[in-house]
């Protein structure tokens, strides 16, 4: 395996704060060389350097894509944080019966959050026309993500209730997984958006989770992030964001309402 030197690791953060806004820590070093180590092999480089001047040329569009999808997947799982389900569900209770509902996991990776959600508003709002978006930068995790499809494993913190109404447990070839089901999946919509750029049009939003991705970012991109996302939250509406998360000197908009839960007045 090539060995990254100091100044290339410095060019990859560079590179993935200026394509992400990810301030990427050193002590992220070795995960780095390994993660793009493959790439070297795949196009047959031999050295970091080289690689970096693949992605810099402007010839390679698909390979920059495949950098920031190796160098920005996060870890992600089922009913992550529940009080912020809970949330979920007493707002869709409480919603105007009829009224459409739009919620969004603004950071979805493989899309354990955007099925989570799913699960909690098909339970809560019955006939109610409602939909989730789920967006991330990584084109990678949102083609698993779209499958519906994970190791049982990650199963594990679905409410029982939940998983025999909403999974299908894989048989033969497919043992050892779970599909959620297609009427869920067809309530779920994935689409690539780089929070760190000027949004498509998306819509507002009764509910937006942006949970664990803020500590990836500085000051700076923090308080530009928040505010492009906020931007598309209905008056009323709830902001989620990570228990290790703050809004502290990053926003004024919105009003706190419970450790990492905020509503736009």
């Amino acid at each position: 395996m090539n060995t990254i030197t100091d100044q290339e690791f410095n060019r990859f953060q560079h590179f993935i704060f200026e394509a992400a806004g990810i301030s990427m820590a050193s002590s992220k070093k070795a995960l780095v060389s390994g993660r793009l180590s493959r790439r070297l092999q795949a196009r047959q480089l031999n050295s970091f350097t080289e690689y970096f001047n693949l992605l810099s040329s402007g010839q390679a569009k698909e390979e920059v894509q495949t950098a920031i999808d190796l160098l920005t997947t996060n870890e992600t799982y089922f009913f992550r944080e529940p009080k912020h389900f809970e949330l979920l569900k007493a707002l869709a209770q409480a919603h105007k019966p009829g009224q459409p509902f739009w919620a969004w996991s603004a950071a979805s990776s493989t899309g354990e959050e955007a099925y989570s959600m799913a699960m909690v508003l098909a339970d809560s709002l019955g006939s109610s026309p409602w939909e989730i978006l789920g967006s991330d930068i990584s084109t990678r995790v949102l083609q698993r993500a779209r499958t519906g499809q994970f190791p049982m494993e990650r199963a594990r913190n679905i409410p029982q209730p939940y998983l025999k109404r909403f999974c299908l447990k894989g048989m033969d070839e497919q043992d050892g997984t779970m599909l959620v089901a297609r009427a869920l999946r067809q309530r779920v919509r994935f689409i690539q958006a780089n929070l760190n750029e000027a949004l498509p049009k998306l819509g507002t939003f009764d509910v937006i989770f942006l949970r664990n991705v803020m500590i990836y970012f500085n000051g700076d991109t923090k308080r530009q992030v928040v505010a492009r996302v906020i931007s598309m939250l209905k008056p009323g509406g709830h902001f989620c964001i990570g228990h290790s998360e703050s809004l502290n000197d990053i926003s004024d908009a919105l009003v706190p309402v419970a450790p990492s839960i905020y509503r736009k007045p």
